[in-house]
């Protein structure tokens, strides 16, 4: 039998937000009955996380079992957002901390620990995954370049953009760097009759490409490879390639030697598009509130970002030119908004696919990360904690076949972006 409600006037968490409620370990009910958000706790040290404004702490609670809440998700991001210090993203303390994130970086991000860190996020389930995803499980940012589209017409739009951007021709050697599920790998064999090469780290997403490739007959144009990026040979150069939502697990430390292989990688006047998740912030270390913590221990191990400027200098100094740059945040926003929209209408059929792939206590926790990541970091890109960038960039070649020439001036890039941006029918 549930305790009498008691009064916030005499509580020690007065001041609560009209639209989040509390029950507390032993059953006391603060806030309005009616409010849109419910949160339900056993511990009373996750009481002290919430006063304290961990998010990423109470987050972890939840994932844990030790805390439930009851509300839809955008109402209980609002209200969370509350909770949250008014700019969540910790700022470099100077030299020091900036040399130990250097060195941390370094340690990890060898060979073996990236690819387990890959295995440890993208190899959960492909059916999970199908469930929120769109057709083609195109796992990063859409691009909705008109108000109504869907999220599967706004990822087709992404991989047509993409193409776009790097002038896809027939019969160039294409080289997609983690490939994903094939989206863009077989988008630009199959619409631009490129010669595509895709790789990937994650055992389940390969399996499922080369599914694809010999489904569909395109086993003469379209190979996938389970390779990490350092160990591709350099002595077979690609005229375009493309990296999407992969460099964010490079680590900071190994970022000039990323894109330094990408350009080894490419033909002279090639171009190479680097497509993922930046900071929204100079100065970034990790989201604040104990966010960061959260994502690095149950979503993405090793993962880390850069400002575009710091993206920007690491790509000069590897002698890569930027040609173009698109911030693609709010896009951002919208298509984790689908996703978790997508995941919450079907959260029995997800539990039941996890619980097939590997138990009760498993599903349950990967369930609840998930719907606090996807849900999180849609709010964070709304807010502009995070971003997202396009980056377009040629290797310089001064005897490269010009696209135009314009007054003297020499250019592989066109002088204008019209062929980018089609007119929308």
């Amino acid at each position: 039998m549930a305790l009498p409600p008691v009064s916030n006037r005499s509580s020690p968490l007065a001041g609560l937000p009209a639209d989040i409620a509390l029950q507390l370990p032993q059953g006391q009910q603060l806030g309005a009955a009616d409010a849109p958000v419910r949160l339900s706790f056993s511990k009373w040290s996750s009481i002290a996380r919430l006063k304290a404004g961990q998010i990423g702490a109470l987050a972890e609670d939840y994932v844990e079992g030790k805390l439930q809440f009851e509300g839809a998700m955008r109402d209980v991001m609002r209200a969370m957002l509350k909770l949250v210090p008014d700019n969540p993203v910790q700022r470099s303390g100077g030299w020091l901390p900036q040399l130990l994130d250097h060195a941390r970086s370094l340690s990890a991000h060898t060979l073996a620990r990236d690819a387990a860190q890959i295995q440890f996020h993208y190899d959960v389930s492909d059916a999970f995954y199908a469930l929120w995803l769109d057709p083609h499980r195109v796992y990063s940012c859409a691009y909705y370049r008109a108000p109504g589209l869907t999220l599967a017409q706004a990822q087709e739009a992404k991989l047509d953009h993409i193409c776009r951007k790097l002038m896809l021709q027939p019969g160039e050697r294409f080289l997609d760097v983690g490939a994903g599920w094939g989206g863009l790998l077989l988008w630009a064999a199959e619409h631009y009759g490129v010669q595509a090469t895709g790789i990937t780290l994650s055992r389940n997403q390969h399996a499922h490409v080369q599914e694809m490739i010999d489904a569909r007959g395109l086993g003469q144009r379209v190979r996938i490879e389970l390779r990490d990026y350092r160990d591709l040979p350099e002595d077979r150069l690609f005229d375009k390639i493309s990296s999407v939502g992969m460099f964010e697990h490079v680590g900071q430390a190994n970022m000039t030697g990323y894109f330094g292989k990408l350009m080894r990688l490419l033909a002279p006047g090639g171009l190479v598009l680097n497509h993922g998740i930046t900071a929204g912030r100079l100065g970034y270390r990790q989201m604040g509130a104990g966010m960061g913590e959260f994502i690095g221990k149950y979503i993405f191990p090793g993962g880390e970002l850069l400002h575009v400027s710091a993206v920007l200098e690491h790509l000069a100094s590897a002698g890569l030119e930027m040609v173009d740059t698109e911030n693609l945040r709010p896009h951002y926003a919208r298509t984790l908004w689908d996703w978790s929209d997508a995941l919450e209408a079907r959260l029995d059929e997800a539990r039941r696919v996890l619980v097939a792939d590997g138990g009760s206590e498993r599903a349950g926790k990967i369930l609840r990360a998930y719907r606090l990541y996807l849900a999180g970091s849609a709010m964070s890109f709304e807010q502009g904690w995070l971003a997202l960038h396009q980056v377009l960039a040629a290797r310089p070649a001064a005897d490269a076949q010009p696209a135009e020439v314009l007054k003297g001036a020499q250019s592989v890039y066109p002088f204008s972006r019209d062929y980018m941006y089609p007119a929308m029918g």
